[in-house]
């Protein structure tokens, strides 16, 4: 099929990617020029494991360009994959999207086509769009329909999660746009593509089950998934508070409770919270949307208010152990705000950062691949990057492991804590061995 993408971020770029992988010819449309003639350089804006892989043996099927005339007209399906972002409000910004709309209504074929909403927009945005396209449309015939395809992707793991999804959901009230998603995931619904040898199939994945429903259901599944999965990082979080207190370990407590299988072991790994472009945005836009209809979401709220405190505690554990932070160094490992992606959007570190400056601290950071991209886009943060892991402890009063890269479980802790001038380590992701460190020579804690 003949596929059009608007906007080539973390979305749009493995969605098409993975498109073209299974046969598909796709062309990804972004207004930035230069990120265009990057991509068809062959080179990839963000860091995704396999993305250039796979980029490399799709590229006669995928195509990159910056004009809608281009993209639109002959496609049979066209994706929206622009960014929301949160406005002061917590309500997203849908500037892109009335954007995209309006150009996509502008630039239509005359064969029947599907727009799908692939961006986490608010309910309702659906018939909104419709109504955008056919009014830039004006008095130009138009076969198409409306149909949301909300993506459940995890930034570090965007690929496997396209072609070995846990479910595909459509919604649209049209029963023909049902008909052309369910024959565009046909291959991943039935797992009859072949598999990367990059990326190998679960052993025990022989379908994907498909979700087809209304438009306003579809877009609620999205914000719902996310604001779950929200609430129980925050819940173990809050729990790991009563832990700290009884002499509970609250490691063991997730471990106990995950093990059951109405509750389940994923996102119960207590530390520093969420952060990237998600959970924020979607628990935000989750209780913005509520009050558009009188309603509280005390529950959601809730947890967005823990998960912020987690970083604050931060600062608070270091208070207590360092007494004053004014003229301390405190070294932080890690800058995304999870592994396996420089992606920095509502990253802890940031927050972290932030906070020991304004207490007068000097802060020395590492992260493998996100230093890069924090010089560009945090040009006004004030800390010191440094080229390897294990110059953040020097002459550092204080470490704290901020983001749980593999490649930190292997650093040489003794002769780390030779060149501290206070060998404190705060892990907060309880993602260290303490004993190890703490037999290295540091005064291990966890958050």
């Amino acid at each position: 099929m003949r596929i059009a993408i608007i906007g080539t971020g973390y979305v749009g770029l493995t969605t098409g990617a993975c498109l073209a992988a299974i046969g598909h010819e796709v062309t990804c449309l972004d207004s930035d020029q230069s990120k265009v003639e990057t991509l068809r350089a062959g080179r990839v804006p963000i860091f995704e494991p396999h993305i250039e892989e796979i980029l490399e043996e799709a590229h006669d099927r995928l195509q990159f360009t910056t004009l809608y005339e281009e993209a639109i007209p002959r496609a049979q399906v066209v994706f929206i994959a622009v960014g929301t972002p949160p406005l002061p409000d917590g309500s997203p910004d849908l500037q892109y999207l009335r954007a995209a709309a309006a150009a996509i209504g502008g630039n239509l074929g005359l064969e029947f086509t599907v727009v799908v909403n692939k961006s986490t927009v608010p309910i309702g945005s659906g018939n909104w769009v419709e109504s955008l396209i056919r009014e830039a449309r004006g008095k130009q015939p138009a076969e198409f329909a409306v149909a949301s395809n909300p993506e459940f992707l995890r930034e570090g793991s965007a690929l496997h999660d396209s072609l070995y999804a846990d479910r595909i959901v459509i919604g649209t009230d049209s029963p023909r746009a049902v008909d052309v998603l369910t024959n565009l995931y046909r291959p991943i619904l039935e797992q009859s593509f072949i598999a990367p040898t990059y990326l190998a199939r679960p052993e025990h994945l022989a379908a994907v089950p498909l979700v087809t429903t209304d438009l306003a259901s579809a877009e609620l599944i999205k914000y719902a998934a996310n604001s779950f999965l929200a609430l129980k990082i925050s819940f173990i979080n809050e729990i790991g508070r009563l832990a700290e207190r009884v002499g509970a370990d609250v490691a063991l407590v997730a471990k106990g409770i995950g093990l059951d299988s109405r509750i389940g072991t994923r996102f119960l790994q207590a530390g520093l919270g969420w952060g990237g472009s998600c959970f924020a945005k979607d628990t935000s836009a989750v209780v913005a949307t509520a009050a558009d209809y009188g309603l509280a979401m005390p529950i959601v709220s809730a947890a967005r208010l823990v998960n912020q405190q987690q970083r604050e505690r931060v600062v608070e554990k270091l208070l207590g152990e360092l007494k004053i932070l004014k003229g301390k160094t405190v070294g932080l490992l890690g800058l995304a705000f999870k592994p396996n992606t420089d992606d920095l959007r509502d990253a802890p570190s940031l927050d972290i950062a932030r906070g020991l400056l304004a207490r007068g601290a000097t802060v020395a950071v590492h992260d493998p691949v996100a230093m890069e991209r924090a010089r560009k886009e945090q040009p006004d943060l004030c800390v010191r990057y440094v080229e390897n892991a294990e110059q953040v402890a020097e002459a550092s009063d204080a470490v704290v492991l901020v983001t749980e890269w593999p490649q930190y479980q292997d650093i040489d802790w003794e002769a780390m804590a030779r060149t501290a001038r206070g060998a404190f380590l705060l892990d907060g992701r309880l993602f260290l061995d303490g004993a190890r460190v703490a037999k290295a020579g540091w005064k291990y804690t966890r958050l």
